[in-house]
Formats: C-alpha cells, sequence, structure tokens
C-alpha cells in the first residue's frame, strides 16, 4: 500500500512539473544526417529549449517563426539556444530543410522521424516544447501554441537565470 501512495505521489509530482527529470536518451539525427543522441544536447551551461513541429504543422511553425523574430535578442541576454526537432514521418523528412532555409530559421535542427523522443518526454501532440536548466534537467513543458506564447518560454529561461 505504501508503495502505491509513494508511486501515485511521484506521477502527481512529475505531471505538474514539479519532479525535475533529465532528458532521455535518443539518438536522432542532425539536419545533415550526423547521429546524436539527446541526453548529450547542452548549452554550455545555460538554459536550452526544444521545440518540436513538424513541416504540416501550421501551429508549429508560426511558433518557430515568431521565435525567430526575437531569437538574436533572446541569445543575446540569456544566452538561450533552441533545438527545433521535427517529428515528420521518414517520407517527409525531404521537406525539413527547405522549410528551415526558407524561414531562415538559426536553430539546431534535429530529425525524430519516429517521435521516440517526443514520446520519452510525454508529449501527446506538437507544438510541445521543453525548457532544460543549464543542467540538463526538464524545468516546463508546454503543448500547443497562442500567439505570444513565446514570451512564456522567454520568462522561464529568465526565471531558471535569476536563480
Amino acid at each position: 500500500m505504501k508503495k502505491c501512495v509513494l508511486a501515485t505521489v511521484i506521477c502527481f509530482l512529475a505531471a505538474f512539473g514539479i519532479a525535475q527529470a533529465q532528458l532521455p536518451a535518443v539518438s536522432l539525427k542532425t539536419i545533415d544526417g550526423s547521429s546524436i543522441n539527446t541526453e548529450t544536447l547542452s548549452n554550455d551551461g545555460k538554459p536550452f529549449i526544444i521545440d518540436f513541429f513538424a513541416t504540416w504543422c501550421k501551429p508549429c511553425n508560426r511558433e518557430l517563426s515568431a521565435i525567430a523574430e526575437v531569437y538574436d535578442e533572446w541569445q543575446e541576454e540569456t544566452g538561450v539556444k533552441i533545438f527545433a526537432v521535427s517529428v515528420d514521418q521518414a517520407q517527409n523528412i525531404n521537406k525539413v530543410k527547405p522549410l528551415v532555409d526558407q524561414n531562415e530559421w538559426e536553430y539546431d535542427v534535429l530529425l525524430d522521424p519516429n517521435s521516440e523522443l517526443l514520446k520519452a518526454l510525454g508529449g501527446q501532440m506538437i507544438p510541445f516544447v521543453v525548457v532544460v536548466d543549464g543542467n540538463g534537467n526538464i524545468v516546463a513543458k508546454h503543448s500547443g501554441y497562442t500567439d505570444g506564447a513565446e514570451n512564456e518560454l522567454i520568462d522561464e529561461v529568465r526565471k531558471l537565470l535569476a536563480n
């Protein structure tokens, strides 16, 4: 009975982002075809953001474009880095680079064609965003996008830097 209660409490805390978790180890490809293990993602001790998208997802593209407009300012102020992770399936992977180039997104782009990382992080839908502190701990998660929601992301990063 005690184990059941403890497991319930842990699940509750994890669901509400109170329990911090490390990034899971998933092997992805970079946009140029190199392999990368997600547990090695870092930003030299500074926070970073993982933003899941697909080429066909309009809200995803609006979010990444909105961030692109202020990304230079964010980097100058906080040093934050963004990893844009495409969950396009294998047959659509060839559409990712043209979309990134067309929008002039200056993010590190990774490919997750089987949505392994998305699922491992508990993502159910895209856009799905994860904020990670400088130690690799997941500190915030968010699904969906509405205009202006990108401001919440930079606010999370600012809070991390203030601590």
